[in-house]
């Protein structure tokens, strides 16, 4: 997810987006133990779109704007 499409999102939509990719997270890594995962590049992607929307959620919190 591109940081601009973050940004756009709604405090709840960013809630909901950030449980959505933790869940991906979880299981990409289950698919990896069992060698199950076929994309091994899911992994740092997901932790990158995690990142995106912490950030975003932070600057919101601080009250700074891009």
């Amino acid at each position: 997810m591109d940081i601009d499409k973050v940004r756009a999102l709604s405090d709840a939509e960013l809630e909901q987006a950030l449980r959505e990719a933790k869940q991906e997270l979880w299981q990409a890594r289950f698919q990896l133990s069992t060698r199950q995962l076929k994309d091994y590049s899911a992994i740092p992607q997901t932790r990158r779109t995690i990142a995106r929307i912490l950030t975003v959620q932070n600057e919101r919190k601080l009250g700074r704007t891009a």
